[in-house]
């Protein structure tokens, strides 16, 4: 039984890291599936599993055998683009959809050493997004085509001072890849490209304030990145200077903190609530400066900027568990999370808004040694404005709804 179970964790870990990392957002969420099932309520508290190494380091010292966890998120987007209008391009269409379906892998070892220390590593997807509008998008000349994707590996330890407190430390080894394109006014194209790897951390603290209540505090640091990769300039508006040109790009994901309490209330319900704040008011602007090109190319070409003037936000999350028995948990959450874009300069690219989202869970336990998590969510966004206007891209106004479902399943083995 145990070899069988073993055999198909590795399955699902091959199919999970072959699979290309991206999702409809900046910033992700799916890095549990336990976590999914209650909207991430009780993330840095919780430590159920071997998830607990992203949520919060310091919930390894919980983990009591060898733990292996292999996951996968699919999110399926939706939208609908309304009251659309351009200038000096009048025409063209708004079908909206622009994300296509999307898969977010993830990847868990932990291993207790001691009665005090444990280690472990991760692999996650911590940041990604892709938008793809249709050929003749109304707003192409703000950006019909964004992709961005961080991968990270995260070495960790944790260790236990008694009964009650634990701490948590893990570096981050991060892998950023993104594409921007979108047409100009003169009917050319513009496509850049880049990478980076770059560092940061994860730290945790886990206090247990009685034998049924916890509170975790975690905090991810920001990271920098120095993208560098090309640009190229194709169609005939751009004449003899299409081509290819050396490109850089900084990149800073923000930080966060995410402060939860995780309370048993008896041996059927257990309770979450959480919040966590992110520190968007980093990402001022999209500026690519390239090198090598013409003076007599446009001074907007030469540097590209796209303002974005994001602010800090707050996210709120509740949930609540129940055991029906030793084999099946049910889950389910309710989670609100601003925006850190405005109305002024929000762009195709990331057309999002305020949203909540609703969760719901299942844990099958078929063993002592295998837990079977499965998780659905469903998000929707306030209707959301998208007003630009600058003198080299034109105008465009539109209102978008978003919204999404998410599945998630995972398979966790304890040794």
């Amino acid at each position: 039984m145990k070899t069988t179970w073993f055999k198909t964790a590795l399955a699902v870990a091959v199919g999970a890291l072959s699979t290309q990392a991206m999702a409809a957002g900046f910033a992700l969420n799916e890095q549990s599936i336990s976590g999914m099932g209650t909207s991430f309520a009780g993330r840095s508290s919780s430590a159920d599993d071997a998830t607990t190494l992203f949520g919060n380091p310091a919930g390894m010292s919980r983990l009591k055998r060898e733990e292996v966890s292999f996951g996968m998120a699919a999110i399926h987007a939706k939208t609908d683009i309304k009251d659309a209008n351009s200038a000096p391009v009048p025409a063209g269409s708004n079908d909206g959809d622009m994300v296509p379906f999307t898969a977010v892998p993830m990847g868990y070892y932990v291993k207790p050493i001691d009665d005090k220390w444990a280690a472990g590593v991760g692999v996650y997807v911590p940041f990604g997004m892709i938008t793809d509008y249709e050929n003749g998008f109304q707003g192409r000349f703000f950006g019909d085509y964004s992709e961005v994707r961080v991968i990270t590996v995260q070495p960790t330890v944790s260790y236990r001072f008694n009964d009650k407190l634990s701490i948590g430390f893990g570096p981050t080894f991060n892998r950023i890849d993104g594409e921007l394109q979108s047409a100009t006014l003169n009917g050319g194209r513009v496509k850049v490209k880049g990478d980076d790897t770059a560092m940061g951390f994860n730290a945790g603290v886990l206090y247990e304030i009685t034998p049924q209540t916890r509170m975790g505090v975690t905090y991810h640091s920001k990271v920098e990145f120095e993208l560098e990769g090309d640009t190229k300039l194709s169609g005939a508006g751009f004449g003899p200077f299409v081509g290819k040109y050396d490109a850089s790009l900084d990149l800073t994901t923000p930080e966060s903190v995410d402060v939860s309490l995780t309370h048993e209330l008896n041996d059927d319900w257990t309770l979450y609530a959480g919040a966590m704040w992110t520190r968007w008011s980093r990402f001022e602007a999209i500026v690519i400066e390239n090198e090598g090109m013409s003076p007599m190319l446009p001074s907007s070409v030469q540097t590209i900027v796209e303002e974005q003037d994001w602010h800090d936000t707050w996210s709120y999350a509740i949930g609540a568990a129940y055991k029906l028995n030793r084999t099946w948990t049910l889950r389910s959450g309710l989670a609100f999370d601003q925006s850190p874009t405005n109305n002024v300069h929000r762009s195709p690219r990331i057309p999002t808004g305020d949203r909540t989202a609703v969760s719901f869970g299942l844990a099958w336990n078929p063993t002592d040694d295998v837990t079977v998590d499965l998780a659905y969510s469903y998000l929707w966004e306030e209707d959301t404005k998208v007003r630009r206007e600058t003198p080299t891209r034109g105008v465009y106004n539109a209102t978008y709804e978003n919204s999404a479902h998410g599945f998630g399943a995972a398979l966790s083995y304890r040794f």
